[in-house]
């Protein structure tokens, strides 16, 4: 079986509201993707249509190939992490994943071998009810593990973790990556889907917006801009402003400067004596990337946001 996931033309409407508008994308094998947007952009409701819990009125979801329904015991294809909280809490971890073992004809074996994978430990015969958040998110990533799927769907898997929790989650979802998985994670957290993911699907009001490498959205956001370091800020915006640059204050003594090549904002400030202690190129952060993207497709902001 194929290790893909294809969304085409996915639209969905409750009620009067319109929830997916034409989402389209492709999910390939061997890369993370991370799925984006702001809160009402469709991605909770595209990843429900993905996993058959809720239909679409129009499009279609293919895994590897079929859709999720022509799937035989499904957690051997797609394991999906969507809601950490949705367990009985009075079932231990270990209990919770051996019920979900036994749905798809796994062994106990198995689950001591994800339990074990996902660093529950001794903690997975404990009610599951007393767990913390990060020890809720391992229990569902384990379950997620658990028939050994080619296809994962996780959703703010970062949410509760520590530090080293961290560095555990982006290491696990690189190894999958690298072993030909399909990995589609959705994450408000920008700055770890840019240490980790390979590819960046944006969704904004129901549609895709964006959908590129991470590379290429971070170098389309860096555009032109020079970063420009000087204790002499106000003579070298008058400079620079006068050759035409657009000069923006960064920080106490740093300037972004749009419209001229680093070597002519180095000219420039030479030639008019202006000391400077760096000028580099501007590469953007993924954040960056993702707020000039989605600008206009918050649909709740706060008053005086901008």
């Amino acid at each position: 079986m194929e290790s893909n996931i294809e969304v085409t033309g996915l639209r969905k409407r409750f009620g009067a509201v319109t929830a997916l508008d034409g989402m389209t994308f492709t999910v390939a094998a061997g890369k993370i993707t991370g799925f984006v947007g702001p809160n009402g952009a469709g991605k909770s409701t595209t990843m429900r249509v993905i996993l058959g819990l809720d239909a679409a009125d129009e499009g279609r979801v293919l895994i590897g190939g079929q859709p999720y329904r022509a799937l035989r015991r499904p957690l051997r294809h797609v394991g999906a992490l969507l809601d950490a909280a949705a367990l009985q809490p009075s079932r231990t971890g270990r209990d919770h994943l051996l019920w979900l073992a036994h749905s798809q004809g796994l062994t106990a074996k198995r689950v001591d071998a994800v339990a074990g994978q996902v660093g529950l430990g001794a903690a997975a015969r404990r009610r599951a009810g007393g767990y913390s958040l990060g020890m809720r998110q391992r229990l569902g990533i384990a379950a997620a593990l658990l028939g050994e799927p080619r296809v994962l769907l996780l959703d703010e898997p970062f949410n509760g973790l520590d530090p080293d929790g961290i560095v555990w989650i982006r290491d696990l979802l690189a190894s999958l990556a690298a072993d030909g998985r399909a990995v589609l994670v959705s994450s408000h957290l920008m700055s770890e889907l840019q240490g980790v993911a390979d590819h960046l699907v944006v969704a904004g009001r129901g549609r895709v917006v964006a959908d590129a490498s991470v590379a290429d959205l971070i170098a389309a956001a860096s555009g032109d801009r020079v970063l420009l370091r000087t204790a002499a800020r106000p003579e070298a915006m008058t400079v620079l402003a006068e050759a035409g640059a657009t000069v923006a204050v960064t920080g106490r003594d740093t300037l972004t400067v749009a419209g001229l090549a680093a070597e002519r904002v180095v000219a420039l400030l030479t030639a008019h004596a202006v000391p400077f202690a760096e000028v580099a190129g501007h590469r953007a952060t993924l954040e960056e990337a993702y707020m000039e993207l989605t600008r206009d497709a918050v649909e709740f902001r706060a008053d005086g946001a901008r």
